[in-house]
């Protein structure tokens, strides 16, 4: 089962690398490419089904669809963004039950006060802790084996003290990963990491984001378990076709100098699977 895969995975040596996939290609993409496990990113779901920013504008339903299409796509885990939870602790037994049911290996819920907005934005405003407390037990006590990982967005709000309180009520809540989002600097990692020597941690490395940079090496020696890259893939196809488009528009036709052809990308979407259950299906 994924969740398994996903937990051992977590338990192991080395930090669980997933990359942001913003639609079932590059979800697809991200399992060719040798990662263990991948990312439904809210703000590239956004980006992707509406061309719109990360302010809460997707639906619970849309985002249990986006997420089903990519469960679909892999096999390895996915770790799906889940917003809000979608509501009050009833919303988010709804929603962790549909998401289970759309074969995610994990979700995050967060604690922002809706219409919620990516973690890097400014303006973010946070519920109080006791109702997110409820939402994370909610969240447990309603999933048969998926993995809940409570994220704060207290840090941009209350202050780094106050995120590290909020996190530790929603360990003693059942979370079982902790994701504080944007410390804004290397120290404020490093606090993070202090405060939770044996509770799973996420890294959240948002391109360009509120948080450092930080190399992997270093990520590792601090005992984080979990690094999203949910904007890498995001941002790097939109750069790729801004260029092609560009080449396309001086030029008049494509610019095929090192560019994905035809057989090599029906390949890599599996044509060559469909092919042989069609000959075997008509034979």
């Amino acid at each position: 089962m994924p969740e398994t895969t996903l937990r051992a995975l977590l338990a192991g040596p080395e930090p669980v690398l997933a990359p942001g996939a913003y639609d079932a290609l590059s979800a697809r993409l991200a399992e060719q490419a040798g990662f263990g496990a991948v990312y439904m990113t809210g703000f590239g779901a956004s980006a992707s089904l509406l061309g719109r920013p990360d302010v809460g504008l997707l639906s619970f339903a849309e985002m249990v669809d986006q997420a089903r299409r990519i469960v679909q796509a892999v096999g390895v885990p996915v770790i799906a963004d889940a917003d809000d939870g979608y509501g009050n602790p009833l919303n988010v037994v709804r929603t962790v039950r549909e998401y289970e049911a759309a074969g995610v290996a994990a979700l995050h819920i967060e604690d922002q006060v809706a219409p919620k907005r990516c973690g890097h934005l400014a303006g973010k405003q946070v519920i109080p802790a006791g109702e997110m407390v409820e939402k994370v037990r909610a969240a447990v006590e309603a999933r048969s084996s998926l993995l809940v990982i409570a994220r704060t967005d207290a840090r941009a709000v209350e202050g780094l003290d106050a995120a590290l309180e909020r996190a530790r009520a929603y360990r003693d809540a059942g979370a079982d990963v902790l994701f504080v989002e944007a410390p804004e600097d290397e120290a404020e990692v490093e606090a993070v990491a202090a405060a939770f020597p044996d509770t799973p941690l996420l890294f959240n490395w948002a391109d360009g984001g509120r948080t450092p940079p930080l190399g992997l090496d270093r990520i590792r020696s601090l005992g984080f378990s979990l690094v999203l890259f949910p904007l890498t893939t995001l941002f790097a196809a939109t750069r790729a076709v801004q260029e092609s488009l560009a080449a396309l528009r001086t030029r008049g036709t494509p610019d095929l100098d090192g560019a994905l052809l035809f057989d090599e990308f029906t390949s890599l979407i599996g044509l060559p699977e469909f092919q042989r259950l069609e000959e075997r299906y008509t034979a």
